[in-house]
């Protein structure tokens, strides 16, 4: 039987009390498990109202939102919702709950009531994952600033859920950090784990496989990743990184074959070859 989307949404408006204008307006998008969705826009384009409904944060005021099939506005599903979408939001310290790094990642697996050998195994592997296990025993407020953001990923990950929502959360990393815990989603991707990530750099959209512009409220562009690298990105107010400009100059050229990513290494190894 063919799966449901992971994320199904129709006609999604929403609007905040006293705002001048919807924050979504009508927003039909389908995400199927195992896809990278890669998620842009301006300040206030609803990239954020957009992550909090995939988790039931905030619902529809129209239209509506399915997740593996279940709707968020049905009150029974959203406890099922919240094991399936984690969300690793902008600031990590918004999400750390505990002073202790693995009593901060079993936060969520004890509030499931897991048993206690469960929420060790779930802890352990996160933490493994994250490459915090040698830290398990430190102080959460210790940590650097992409350790901590680690720490809510680790934390999220705990929950075992389908899907991650990932918004903003490497625009407080620095270039070191932001890589790290890129390849670390990529690692998950590549093992079935559907994404949203939502941010405002273009150069992170290497790996995924889909690239949404919102809007406005509104989906404005979608397609696959490559038509995106390849010059679409051109009709949208964005800064075009250089790597970019770069890939497009020489796939004009016919110097790099097909699926080659517009990253730096990439493309040097393109040229060599």
């Amino acid at each position: 039987m063919e799966q449901p989307p992971a994320f199904s949404f129709k006609g999604v408006v929403y609007s905040y009390k006293g705002a001048s204008s919807p924050a979504l307006s009508g927003v039909d998008l389908e995400v199927m498990p195992g896809e990278w969705v890669v998620l842009l826009g301006a300040n206030g384009s609803g990239k954020s109202t957009l992550a909090k409904i995939c988790n039931a944060l905030l619902l529809p005021a129209q239209g509506s939102c399915c997740v593996f099939g279940m709707d968020v506005s049905d009150p029974e599903k959203v406890p099922l919702v919240r094991q399936r979408v984690a969300l690793v939001f902008q600031n990590p310290e918004d999400q750390i709950v505990a002073s202790i790094v693995e009593e901060d990642v079993a936060f969520g697996p004890e509030n499931l009531c897991l048993p206690q050998t469960e929420i060790r195994r779930r802890v352990n592997a996160a933490l493994e994952l994250t490459g915090l296990a040698d830290m398990k025993r430190r102080g959460s407020y210790t940590l650097s600033g992409g350790q901590k953001q680690r720490l809510a990923l680790a934390g999220a990950l705990a929950l075992e859920p389908k899907a991650l929502v990932l918004d903003e959360s490497t625009s407080m990393l620095d270039p070191e950090g932001r890589d790290s815990f890129l390849e670390r989603i990529a690692e998950l991707n590549r093992h079935g784990m559907t994404m949203i990530q939502i941010t405002h750099r273009m150069d992170e959209t290497v790996f995924a496989s889909r690239v949404v512009v919102l809007s406005s409220g509104c989906v404005a562009w979608d397609g696959i990743a490559a038509d995106f690298w390849d010059g679409a990105y051109l009709y949208f107010d964005f800064e075009e990184p250089p790597e970019l400009a770069l890939y497009r100059e020489l796939r004009s050229r016919g110097l790099v074959p097909p699926g080659t990513r517009p990253r730096v290494d990439d493309l040097l190894e393109s040229l060599w070859l």
